[in-house]
This record gives structure tokens, sequence and C-alpha cells, in this order.
């Protein structure tokens, strides 16, 4: 079966509806990316609000991810004698610093408990911004998609 020729009417009506179904799907996906822009700026401007915060919850973050990779047996056989010389570094620096940090935090008047209800809260406001963020994204690419 052969499909009748088209009209000159609809021949002209086929490049207008593509540009507007184009210019639709434009405007939801500026307006996703406006959206998921807005939220961002909101995690950052917490960010910026509390910078200790920030780096304390990025070591947290760094070192969890660290814990959960495996290590190759050939990769600690290679590291472990260098390993050794970081660790005993490492642990010097983190004497001299924690005793030094106790200092001023006692000299400020901070305590430990303090320091960790401003972490916990840093980490809780970003995790909910970044939720924001990507639900928001998400739910702008469904309502364009819809359309």
């Amino acid at each position: 079966m052969s499909k009748a020729p088209k009209t000159s009417a609809q021949a002209e009506s086929e490049p207008e509806v593509r540009n507007d179904a184009y210019g639709k799907v434009s405007e939801r996906v500026a307006a996703a990316y406006a959206a998921a822009r807005e939220k961002t700026g909101q995690a950052g401007e917490t960010l910026e609000s509390n910078p200790l915060a920030a780096l304390l919850g990025g070591i947290a973050i760094g070192a969890i991810a660290g814990a959960l990779i495996p290590r190759l047996p050939k990769e600690k056989e290679l590291l472990a004698p260098l390993g050794e010389k970081i660790g005993e570094a490492a642990r010097a620096a983190l004497g001299a610093g924690k005793s030094a940090g106790a200092e001023a935090l006692e000299e400020a008047g901070l305590s430990s408990d303090q320091i960790r209800a401003q972490v916990s809260k840093l980490v809780e406001q970003a995790l909910k911004a970044a939720n924001e963020a990507g639900a928001a994204a998400i739910d702008a690419a469904r309502e364009s998609a819809s359309r």
C-alpha cells in the first residue's frame, strides 16, 4: 500500500511542529540546568560558610573511600617498605599536629563535641543539597520527556 501524497499545508507544518518540539525540549533542559545550578550554588554557599568543616568532611570521605578499595598482594609487597617510612613520619606529624591543634582549640574555647557537631551538620547539609540538586534535575528531565 502506498501513502497518499502530502498536501503543501502538511509539508509546511512539519518543520513548524519539529521546531516547536525542539523549542519545548530546549526550554525544559534550560530549566533543569538552572534548577541544578541553583541547588549546587546553595551547596557552595554552605561550604564557604564553614571551610574547616568542609575540609574535615572531605578527609573523612577520602579515608572511607581508601578503606573500601581493596589492595593487591603485589601492591602490598612493593609498597610495604615505603609505607612503613611514611607511616612513621605520619605518626610523628600527627602527634605534633594533635597537640598543637588541641592547644589552639583550647585557647579558642572550642570542644571536640562542638567540632563534631559542626562536621556532622556540614556533611548533612552537603548531602541534602546534592540530593535536592539531583532530584530537581531528574524531575525536570522527566517533565521534559513527558511533554
